[in-house]
């Protein structure tokens, strides 16, 4: 969950690497090698609101201090966005010198912590073996999936199969699902997390078994045993920066709030149409990417029964002037959204969406009201 920012220094490290690597098979560590695994704080672009994972190998006898880096990604790739949005948008491992790694978090006022792993040193040498065949192979690049596949599982992979076994699991907050371990991520960045509540689907409203994020293997790892020990030593601070939310003026929830209320309460028919036009445009998106896309957090979507397609319906019949058109898509998704809403009332993102719901409900049932037709009285 990192940029290529260190893209130029990480590419001449790898062809370094690969080109020492070749002329003498492999490096032989000393005994006095450290291998850690390395957590970096969240950030406040998209890209690094979850943190960060790698693997340090250092050893002053081979003049050796290298981190092991999975989660790269060129921005410069043709399509990225739809790439990304497919599901098929390649990410790759590079080496960094470790003096480099820590300048760029110290650069970017983002934490960094380690934690030394209680191995032996024929596990040490085969852990770097292991990573260096992975930089040179067609291992380096991956498929990226948000929950299976990033840079923090591609870590405990790399690492267990190193240990020859499962030691690495899930052991922390296998309770609560996916969603609501993500919410607290989104401190300070309201409107991400409103989107990301939205476009995600069902298998995020699954319990969180896998790690998938850099502080939960933190976590974990904190718990973990290997040959009767603890397989990582006591969390160490590299750097530490106070994590403050940035300020926004339009980015939170206030803004939310206000702009719900003047659609509700100016009660004019054009901005209660843009605003159910929007909602419905929004709900094609959703029923498209969870469609297109190979990631299954986007997959069975439950929040199209809010963002229904359908409202579209509306701006025919306005245009056709059909009463009884526009009152029955009116019904059909007041309908739709009584069943989001017992659909959801047990889910993370109630809270967020609720206002969504009361504002979309009010207009429906404004508009049906509006375009019933009235039963004429014989006296």
């Amino acid at each position: 969950m990192h940029t290529a920012s260190f893209k130029k220094i990480a590419l001449l490290l790898f062809l370094f690497l690969t080109l020492h690597l070749s002329f003498g098979q492999n490096i032989q560590l000393s005994k006095n090698t450290h291998v850690s695994v390395i957590t970096c704080g969240t950030g406040n672009e998209s890209y690094s609101l979850f943190g960060h994972t790698a693997i340090r190998v250092q050893d002053t006898a081979s003049a050796i201090d290298v981190v092991y880096n999975y989660g790269a990604f060129d921005f410069n790739t043709p399509n990225f966005v739809m790439k990304f949005i497919k599901g098929d948008l390649q990410y790759f491992a590079v080496a960094h010198s470790y003096p480099d790694f820590i300048n760029q978090y110290q650069y970017e006022k983002r934490s960094v912590y380690e934690q030394e792993l209680n191995i032996p040193v024929d596990l040490k040498q085969k852990l770097f073996d292991n990573l260096n065949t992975s930089l040179a192979s067609a291992d380096s690049h991956y498929t990226y999936k948000f929950i299976d596949k990033n840079c923090t599982s591609m870590v405990v992979d790399i690492i267990n199969k190193t240990l020859d076994t499962v030691a690495i699991v899930k052991n922390t907050d296998t309770d609560i699902t996916y969603r609501t371990i993500l919410y607290p991520y989104f401190d300070g960045h309201f409107y991400e997390k409103l989107g990301t509540s939205i476009i995600f689907g069902k298998k995020v409203d699954q319990l969180g078994t896998k790690i998938f994020l850099p502080f939960e293997l933190q976590k974990s790892l904190k718990k973990v045993s290997f040959q009767n020990q603890p397989l990582a030593q006591e969390n160490k601070t590299i750097i530490e920066f106070k994590n403050e939310a940035p300020f926004s003026w339009w980015n939170n929830p206030y803004t939310y709030f206000i702009l719900l209320s003047f659609i509700v309460f100016i009660n004019k028919k054009s901005i209660d149409l843009f605003y159910l036009s929007i909602i419905g445009i929004l709900g094609i998106f959703f029923a498209f990417v969870g469609l297109y896309s190979s990631h299954l957090e986007l997959g069975y979507n439950y929040n199209i029964l809010l963002f229904n397609p359908t409202l579209l319906g509306l701006l025919y019949f306005y245009w056709t002037k059909n009463k009884k058109g526009i009152y029955n898509v009116a019904v059909l998704n007041i309908l739709s959204v009584v069943i989001y809403f017992f659909l959801i009332i047990n889910k993370a993102h109630l809270v967020l969406v609720l206002p969504l719901i009361v504002t979309s409900g009010f207009i429906l049932v404004r508009l049906a009201i509006q375009n019933k037709k009235r039963i004429p009285i014989i006296i």
